[in-house]
């Protein structure tokens, strides 16, 4: 039996995403609540170099007070094709485009309480071509063969639930590359 949706109210409206409460009633007939962060979406690159290796940013990010190791991510523009974002992400991010760009996978972040919703892509054949990064954006590119990546990660270096995720998803493709 499913929830029953009763009315929404927005609590706060930000420069990239919006807060709402929902009201809604239970299978049981109880009324609760939910605060929802609704976003637009986004995408997450897994972009591999002519060695084998994987690009990463790292960049610092104040909810967690620290930098942290990441792969390529970037919002959606309203109406934007997740490709087109990949593509201008990953020459933000990275300063290289990628003349291969494939969908592997997609999830939500964070279902519990938000609505991003993440593409993900493997970009190949990468090729020197950067555009401007974002102004609020101050990101150092790391190489690291993917192998490594993988321990990394399992190690527990890698504290980014998008990048771990895009790892995942990508394993099958570059196992045995």
């Amino acid at each position: 039996m499913p929830f029953e949706f009763i009315r929404s109210e927005t609590l706060l409206k930000g420069r990239a995403f919006l807060i709402r409460r929902d009201h809604l009633k239970t299978p049981d007939g109880r009324e609760t609540k939910f605060d929802i962060i609704e976003h637009g979406g986004s995408v997450i690159i897994v972009p591999l170099d002519q060695n084998g290796n994987l690009l990463f940013v790292r960049q610092y990010r104040h909810a967690a007070g620290m930098d942290l190791l990441e792969l390529p991510a970037g919002t959606l523009e309203e109406g934007e094709d997740p490709a087109v974002c990949a593509a201008r992400e990953i020459r933000e991010e990275t300063g290289f485009a990628a003349d291969k760009i494939e969908k592997i996978g997609d999830f939500y972040l964070a279902p519990g309480y938000s609505t991003e919703f993440m593409h993900v892509y493997l970009a190949r054949d990468l090729r020197h071509d950067p555009l401007e990064a974002d102004e609020d954006e101050f990101l150092s590119v790391q190489s690291i063969p993917f192998a490594e990546a993988i321990q990394m990660a399992e190690r527990g270096e890698m504290p980014d639930a998008k990048s771990l995720a895009a790892l995942l998803l990508a394993r099958s493709h570059l196992e045995s590359k």
